[in-house]
């Protein structure tokens, strides 16, 4: 073997690993809003779990990326321990599907029809289809599957080029001397174990112990302890991921290494036991392209039956390794792991905009009722809310853009666009409860006491704005078109109720039945109700945006305004409801 084809070898290691890396980056994108819908499926049966962990893994081919993605969902809230252990028990199972594609390449025959199941001969038809999809795809969706097509046929060139640039290893006599030596078991393993370490991929070093048994020097003895510890060394992606989770991230992982390492050691005994007491013939031939997939399917489906049953037993081990501590786990609402699948990140972003909607209209409604009694224990909870909804903002603002900065379809662009607008307006909503809290203190404080009419006429406006405050949530949470184009016709009777009240406030100053301090609170809190109800109009114009796809405010409002029977219908329904 010459250094040419060190060289040549080493080209095609790169291109087939590049290749994988192309492909399942691709794979995932592609098939990312079928995930969501999988994984929100997700029941605490652990069968269905195994089942969706397997169909995942198979569709994007990598184990390691679904539990890393486990790791995240986990350490996010979306999924607990018990339903990650299935799943990540179903990955191992679904990440053998690579080794029987390129089992393929193995195929010979002067069948014509047979030898167009070989990878080789229908390769360059996939790359073309790929290049045309992703040169000439308007959608990101066809550009996706062109990259699939293209990395897969990247993949099995490098493949090939490795395949040939080893075939003069046969011949050398200190390779054939360093697979006698990976016949001792533990030595197997452990080699296995280091390259899927350093690659993070079991697939790829299957793919690539496939490449080398083309030499005739790769027997079945020194094959199947290598696969063993391929699954072992993979676990070092969702081990690396882990760091800096909260407690249950940290035990998913733990639990995908404890499956592999307890699998990997009794298989590898009974292994041991057979080999040396029975001898069996078949150790000793050359292992195939065909049968390290086979081995390797069997061995991890082999796991998976001893080890599913006792999931709960796996379960206790990883909370035992990993314990509880008296100091409570600072969870992050927001994990980076989940940004290699934009769709899940983007669901997991909705629902804490969802939450930050939930908590601050109820603040601002809290708020409203301490105008009536005042109470210290709600105004502390308020300003707790407040300070919560900051910081969801903080966090979705900052993940939002990020987000954004990823490959998205067209409709993920609109969600995420519709995310950032609406999560200043509900953190402006926070805002104003607390200010509402305030001048409610100061009334209480200072012993301020409004006339009859003036409380009569707050108490119609609080109405008024506590409904708009339940048309803008339930028209975001429940993306209702309907109830949001119910918003705007309240917003404006809301604007004209605070006009009204802000001139009858003035005759009752000149009149001397309202003091000037009574005044400067009373017109605080008609600011304050009046600017909330605005927030709640510009949350309904962004999910009716979002819907039609056009992000533009003022053009929404018109629209609504201009010669709409309905919302002068709904109008004059406010009027008569909310008339002073």
């Amino acid at each position: 073997m010459s250094i040419f084809d060190v060289l040549t070898l080493i080209g095609g290691l790169c291109l087939f690993l590049f290749g994988m890396s192309v492909m399942g980056d691709a794979l995932e994108r592609r098939a990312g809003g079928s995930l969501k819908i999988i994984l929100k499926k997700l029941t605490k049966n652990k069968m269905t779990g195994f089942l969706t962990g397997l169909g995942v893994t198979s569709i994007i081919q990598s184990s390691s990326a679904t539990t890393v993605m486990v790791v995240g969902f986990v350490n996010s809230g979306i999924m607990t321990l018990k339903q990650s252990i299935g799943v990540i028990m179903g990955a191992n199972i679904g990440t053998t599907v690579t080794a029987w594609i390129l089992s393929l390449g193995g195929i010979s025959s002067d069948n014509f029809f047979i030898q167009l199941l070989n990878p080789k001969s229908f390769t360059p038809i996939l790359a073309l289809i790929g290049i045309f999809l992703l040169m000439m795809g308007k959608t990101s969706k066809k550009r996706d599957t062109g990259t699939i097509l293209l990395g897969f046929a990247t993949l099995m060139f490098g493949m090939n080029t490795m395949t040939n640039a080893v075939s003069g290893l046969k011949e050398v006599p200190a390779f054939q001397q360093m697979f006698i030596l990976f016949k001792n078991p533990i030595l197997g393993v452990l080699s296995g174990a280091v390259l899927t370490a350093i690659i993070q991929s079991s697939s790829a070093s299957v793919g690539i112990l496939q490449a080398l048994s083309v030499t005739g020097q790769v027997t079945y003895a020194s094959a199947v302890p290598i696969i063993m510890g391929q699954n072992i060394g993979t676990c070092i992606t969702a081990i690396l991921s882990s760091f800096g989770t909260n407690k249950n991230a940290k035990r998913a992982a733990i639990v995908h290494l404890s499956f592999n390492v307890i699998g990997a050691v009794i298989w590898l005994s009974v292994f041991s036991i057979v080999s040396a007491l029975l001898k069996p013939a078949i150790l000793g031939k050359p292992a195939t392209l065909l049968g390290i997939a086979i081995s390797h399917s069997v061995f991890n489906i082999a796991c998976t039956v001893l080890l599913l049953p006792m999931s709960s037993m796996l379960e206790k081990l990883a909370i035992k390794l990993v314990p509880d501590s008296k100091k409570e786990d600072t969870v992050e609402e927001l994990d980076g792991r989940l940004l290699a699948t934009p769709p899940i990140a983007l669901d997991r972003c909705n629902s804490l905009v969802c939450e930050m909607a939930k908590i601050s209209i109820l603040a601002l409604k809290k708020s409203l009722n301490l105008l009536v009694k005042y109470d210290v224990q709600t105004a502390e909870e308020i300003r707790k809310y407040e300070k919560k909804a900051d910081h969801y903002e903080d966090i979705l603002g900052t993940y939002l853009v990020k987000l954004s900065g990823h490959q998205i379809s067209d409709s993920d662009s609109s969600t995420v666009s519709k995310l950032l607008k609406v999560i200043g307006d509900f953190e402006r909503i926070s805002d104003h409860s607390v200010n509402i809290v305030e001048s409610a203190e100061e009334l209480n404080n200072k012993k301020i006491k409004f006339t009859s009419s003036a409380q009569k006429e707050l108490s119609t406006l609080c109405g008024a704005v506590s409904e708009i405050l339940t048309l803008a949530y339930t028209a975001f949470v429940k993306n209702d078109l309907q109830t949001a184009k119910n918003v705007e016709p309240l917003e404006q009777v809301i604007d004209n109720l605070k006009l009204t009240m802000r001139d009858r406030h003035i005759v009752r100053l000149k009149d001397g039945k309202c003091s000037i301090e009574a005044g400067f609170v009373w017109a605080d809190l008609l600011t304050n109700l009046e600017r909330s109800a605005d927030h709640c109009s510009n949350i309904a114009v962004c999910v009716i945006d979002a819907a039609e796809h056009n992000m533009n405010l003022h053009a929404s409002l018109k629209h609504l305004k201009n010669n709409n029977s309905d919302f002068d219908r709904m109008y004059g329904n406010y009027s008569e409801k909310y008339c002073l």
